[in-house]
This record gives structure tokens, C-alpha cells and sequence, in this order.
């Protein structure tokens, strides 16, 4: 008995000192945080989408308490007053930027880009990029297995059964850029968000020449470069041949629209500009056409007087 409680009493001294040591070394180790990194978290949407560039809500609040300039941070999800609160707490400037929204540069819709083959492997873009072009002709188009759909944590994007093509809900989209990443085509990228979801911009991304982009897909760009002709903002540069529309240049006029011959530029939330009639030259007038041949007889008489 009395060996029995001697143990008890060795392992209990034993605990209580093993204890007070783990407590001063945690004290003597411990690690001071700032007490404002925990209320900027709480400001943040806590979506832990890494939009901003960090892996998570917490490491975007330790980046805006610990640095002076926060121009270069900013919360896609939270948005604009999200990062004004959060300045404002701080006694920082917080950065202004425009929204954004996701678009999906892809107009190959199933009647325009006719499948041309069916693949059997996974349904996964990242799977069939790098080792098959699609079920089309087109190597650029969206493939329409929605890896862009699963890397959304808002439910923004959809591919449309009837299309094949990945479909961005604006009202939804928080411009966090997950879908962009998870692209493996690159035809998802954030542009400006108009009042109203408005939208103007060209929907392809093909580098092919123009009469190897209409063999696959009718509503391909073919870099003809009309569009660019008629844009008085200089929003639109045609490289590689494909054209392409600034979206802080442009101005929403429409009148690339209708000039594109093949329909390659979308116009969202906006009504087309009506297409101006085509002017045949006007005929000249009867009494210039019974001049001319007095004004020859004339002439000759003169030239027999003189003779």
C-alpha cells in the first residue's frame, strides 16, 4: 500500500513540475499578435476563396494590419466597401478599384461548333486538355466539363447543357478568379462589370488563321480587323489573329457589333445597333446625260470652222 501511494505522489509531483516547465517556456516562446488582426478577420466575408491572393481570410487580415501601403491588397468577395471598413479601422487608404465579373470567352455554341467526335475519358478539362482537343475541331473553345462549376464556391458558373459552354451568373460572381485558374483553355478571365451586367467583347479566343477557325466553328473571330476599323475609342487591337476589346477602353457603342461578319462579338444586357441601310449610288440626271453629246457636237463644229 504504502509503495502504491509513494508512486501516485512521485507521478503527481512529476506532472505538476512537468506543468510549471511547459509554462514558462510558453511564456518565455510565446509569440505577441496583434489584437487587430482578429477584428479584421471578422470584416472580411470569411469566404477563404484566395481571390486576394493569400490562402485564406486570416492571412489577408495579418497582410492588411501588418502592411503600411495596402494599395496592392484587395478582397474580390467583400468588394469595395468591404476594404473601406477595413482601412478605415486601421487608419489606412484603402484602394480603389473597379468590379469585375467573369466571362467566359467561348461562342461555340453547339449549332456553331458542330462535335465532331465523342471522348470517352474523364470528364475533367484538366484531364483532356493537355491530351485532347474536345469533341469539335476547335482546340481553343471551352470543353465543357465543368472544372470551372467545381472551383466556384458561389454557384456562379454553369455549363449550359444545351450549348456545352460554361455560363457566368454576374448577380452571383464575386470575381474571386477561381474559375480563371481552374480553366485550362484560358478563355475565362475578370473584366469590368457594367451597370446592369452590361457587356460588349469578343467571344474567341482562337490564334488559327480565318478559314481554319470557320471550318470549326461559324462563330469564330478571323481577325479581319473590321471591328477595330470602326471603334473611335481604340479599345479593340487584333494580334495573333483574333481581335480583342478592352473593356476600360470601350464605351459600349455597339458599332463593332455590327460589322463583325461572323458574330464572334457578344453583346449582353444591350440592344444591337439597327444596321444602316445601304445607299446605291444615285443616277445622274437626264439633262447631264443630253449634254454631254451636244456639248461633243459642239466641239466638232468648231473644229470644222477651222479648218
Amino acid at each position: 500500500m504504502t509503495v502504491l501511494l509513494s508512486t501516485i505522489a512521485t507521478l503527481s509531483v512529476l506532472g505538476i513540475l512537468a506543468a510549471v516547465i511547459l509554462y514558462f517556456v510558453a511564456q518565455k516562446f510565446k509569440v505577441e499578435e496583434d489584437p487587430r488582426i482578429d477584428e479584421v478577420e471578422t470584416m472580411l466575408p470569411g469566404a477563404n476563396c484566395g481571390g486576394c491572393g493569400f490562402a485564406g481570410c486570416r492571412a489577408m487580415a495579418e497582410a492588411m494590419v501588418k502592411q503600411d501601403d495596402i494599395s496592392a491588397l484587395y478582397c474580390p468577395v467583400g468588394g469595395a466597401e468591404c476594404m473601406k471598413s477595413m482601412a478605415t479601422y486601421l487608419g489606412k487608404v484603402a484602394p480603389e478599384k473597379e468590379p469585375t465579373v467573369a466571362t467566359v470567352r467561348c461562342g461555340g455554341v453547339c449549332s456553331k461548333r458542330p462535335r465532331t467526335n465523342e471522348y470517352a475519358g474523364a470528364k475533367s478539362c484538366a484531364v483532356a486538355s493537355p491530351l485532347y482537343v474536345g469533341e469539335t475541331a476547335c482546340a481553343y473553345g471551352c470543353l465543357g466539363y465543368g472544372d470551372c462549376v467545381e472551383a466556384c464556391q458561389f454557384d456562379a458558373i454553369k455549363v449550359n447543357p444545351e450549348t456545352g459552354i460554361a455560363e457566368v451568373d454576374a448577380d452571383k460572381c464575386t470575381a474571386c478568379g477561381a474559375c480563371v485558374k481552374a480553366c485550362p483553355k484560358k478563355i475565362i478571365e475578370l473584366r469590368k462589370k457594367w451597370p446592369k451586367n452590361r457587356a460588349v467583347y469578343v467571344s474567341c479566343v482562337s490564334k488559327d488563321k480565318g478559314a481554319v477557325t470557320m471550318k470549326a466553328c461559324k462563330a469564330g473571330c478571323i481577325g479581319c480587323g473590321k471591328c477595330a476599323k470602326v471603334c473611335a475609342f481604340e479599345a479593340i487591337t487584333v494580334e495573333g489573329g483574333v481581335a480583342y476589346i478592352d473593356s476600360q477602353k470601350c464605351k459600349l457603342c455597339r458599332k463593332c457589333v455590327n460589322e463583325c461578319p461572323t458574330g464572334a462579338i457578344a453583346l449582353v444586357g444591350l440592344a444591337p445597333l439597327p444596321k444602316e441601310p445601304k445607299v446605291a449610288p444615285a443616277a445622274k440626271p437626264a439633262a447631264e446625260k443630253t449634254a454631254e453629246p451636244k456639248a461633243e457636237a459642239v466641239k466638232n463644229e468648231s473644229v470644222n470652222e477651222q479648218k
